[in-house]
């Protein structure tokens, strides 16, 4: 397991488990390393609208494996504790509340 910091100053989990789950996509194999990246320097972060304990992360990657498309790192977070969920590449970012950059 490893713990990372989000851009919040928060302490993040991303446990093996979940590491192997994210990495079972092929697409996702060339970015493991950016998830830490991601969650420390994200372009910008939203709030889910499905769950409002949870925070997508994101990035654009012009050159991934399948073209241009946004990492997404997702993180649910708890009164003590906060663990990466899942991380994958989409076209489009989902909608919610803007949370970084903060203004």
């Amino acid at each position: 397991m490893k713990v990372l910091q989000d851009c919040f100053g928060n302490k993040v989990r991303l446990t093996d488990e979940r590491l192997a789950h994210i990495l079972e996509h092929p697409e996702m194999t060339d970015l493991a390393g950016e998830i830490e990246r991601v969650l420390r320097q994200p372009q910008f972060v939203r709030r889910s609208r499905a769950d409002e304990t949870v925070r997508l992360f994101y990035e654009f990657y012009l050159r991934s494996i399948v073209g241009g498309k946004w990492l997404c790192v997702v993180v649910k977070y708890g009164e003590s504790d906060a663990f990466v969920v899942t991380a994958y590449l989409t076209d489009k970012p989902k909608a919610g509340e803007e949370l970084w950059p903060t203004k």
